[in-house]
């Protein structure tokens, strides 16, 4: 059975992280509000990805409905959910995943435009990637982060948390403030 990747928001700007899992022969699923389908790899050592529709406010209905199609404790998590059903959303899931699977938490520009000690995980019993997602100086403008810079960034912490690094911060560009 390949390895399981749960990855809250991955059809969306986490699609990218989500196709590069399925390359590399992960069983993925998504569960989100829109179905955006992404390549269904059938060849040897290739992944499958598979939609779950589901509602962040329903976290007990995303939840039977993920278990269902993971079919398996899930090895990964990747999290891009809305701060109000953050806690709520990853506490439900976290009984779908194994005991030590390592979670990647993916975080917009903070809103007072300054980095400083990022979130505490929201779950703390597992090795957390936290993302904190920024800007980018564009001559004399500050620009919001491209898909690719974002999905680049994500993935450099997937990669970590794969590879089984210690609980870590991830900057993605930098704070609007200069």
């Amino acid at each position: 059975m390949p390895k399981r990747a749960l990855v809250l928001g991955g059809t969306g700007m986490l699609a990218g992280v989500a196709g590069h899992l399925v390359n590399e022969g992960w069983l993925v699923v998504l569960p989100s509000r829109r179905y955006s389908p992404l390549p269904d790899y059938a060849e040897p050592g290739r992944g499958r990805a598979l939609w779950v529709q589901a509602r962040w406010e329903r976290p007990e209905r995303l939840v039977r409905d993920t278990a269902d199609a993971l079919d398996g404790p899930a090895d990964l998590l990747v999290a891009w959910v809305h701060n109000e059903y953050r806690r709520s959303v990853l506490n439900a899931v976290e009984p779908l995943l194994v005991p030590d699977a390592p979670v990647v938490e993916v975080f917009d520009a903070p809103p007072d435009d300054r980095f400083g000690a990022g979130p505490e995980p929201t779950l703390p019993e597992h090795p957390t990637q936290q993302v904190l997602l920024g800007y980018v100086r564009d001559g004399d403008r500050m620009r919001w982060l491209t898909h690719t810079e974002i999905v680049d960034g994500v993935l450099d912490a997937v990669k970590r948390a794969i590879r089984g690094a210690p609980t870590t911060e991830h900057y993605v560009g930098q704070a609007r403030a200069w």
